[in-house]
């Protein structure tokens, strides 16, 4: 692919390469320019600036090859693409990949640690894996995890294996599970939450998602863990991929999870941070998936921090009886 363009160069012309068909334009642009702010991808994109085949498109336009793409003149920030000042982060995460081959990584993605750049933030997690891996050119994220959620998280090395990975994720044949610590006793019987989500961004840019009649159907499954005397350990099983899926569903069943910022209740969350825990409790335990190349299934397991195992840990002198 062309290399990064700069003010001077102007307008610039791509032909779509095998490799790169079905990805959708914006999140092409936005790894062909990188250092350029998201924002102004989607700009320029809405004003027409950019073309494919002669055409205005949308962002969620899905590229064929032989595509041929105008790309206006931008200005990116060059940047060292491993920034001094989180050099040590950046390099640290290499203890928290739990499986790696040639085409695809599974990582332990640390609590407030954002899955990519953007929003006042210099880097995130895809790009501190792209500076770990100069020659991966092709790495992109597989899914999201909030940035307050920890545990496993796929991303793909090439785009064979992204296109492989995203059709699993169409079809539900990729299975992810996640335990999450809760306010008080969730029912045996609730075991399946089916509730609409509307998402919302309010004018501060933050994002709300409530459940609504006239949201995207939602689904999640929940298998009680442990109890204990003011709050259950759930594993929630989401069945669709929407946005603070699991958070709202909970809340909707009356359990908010234990320490969430947005969906949270003050008094259990007060206690919850008499026990040493300040972070949202919810961890994605357990991803299962099958192998783009091998067709076989592949299990990876992402371990608790210290914080949620020394919370279970004080937690298991008050098991509900």
């Amino acid at each position: 692919m062309s290399e990064r363009t700069t003010p001077s160069q102007g307008v610039r012309f791509q032909t779509v390469e095998a490799g790169y068909q079905e990805q959708r334009i914006d999140n092409y642009l936005m790894a062909q320019l990188k250092g350029v702010p998201k924002s102004l991808v989607y700009r320029i994109l809405r004003k027409g600036e950019v073309r494919v085949n002669k055409k205005r498109v949308k962002p969620e336009y899905k590229l064929q090859v032989g595509d041929i793409i105008r790309i206006p003149p931008v200005r990116v920030a060059e940047a060292n693409p491993l920034p001094s000042a989180k050099l040590d982060q950046v390099q640290a995460l290499q203890d928290h990949i739990l499986y790696e081959d040639d085409v695809l990584m599974v990582m332990n993605k640390p609590a407030g640690l954002a899955v990519h750049g953007g929003s006042g933030l210099q880097f995130g997690l895809i790009e501190s894996l792209r500076a770990l891996r100069p020659d991966a050119k092709q790495m992109e994220l597989v899914h999201r995890l909030d940035r307050e959620t920890s545990g496993c998280i796929l991303i793909a090395k090439r785009r064979s294996a992204l296109r492989s990975l995203h059709e699993q994720l169409r079809n539900k044949t990729m299975d992810k599970q996640y335990l999450a610590l809760v306010r008080g006793q969730w029912q045996k019987h609730v075991k399946l939450i089916a509730a609409p989500l509307l998402k919302n961004t309010l004018k501060s840019g933050e994002r709300v998602v409530r459940v609504d009649v006239e949201g995207k159907p939602s689904e999640t499954r929940f298998r009680i863990v442990e109890k204990y005397a003011q709050c259950t350990l759930v594993e929630a099983s989401p069945i669709t991929g929407r946005t603070h899926q699991i958070r709202v569903h909970a809340l909707h069943a009356g359990h908010p999870i234990a320490c969430d910022p947005k969906y949270g209740d003050a008094e259990f969350d007060q206690s919850m941070q008499q026990l040493g825990l300040n972070r949202l409790f919810l961890h994605a335990h357990q991803l299962t998936f099958s192998h783009p190349q091998t067709g076989k299934a592949v299990t990876v397991n992402a371990p608790l921090d210290d914080m949620l195992m020394n919370t279970l840990k004080q937690l298991g002198s008050r098991k509900y009886s």
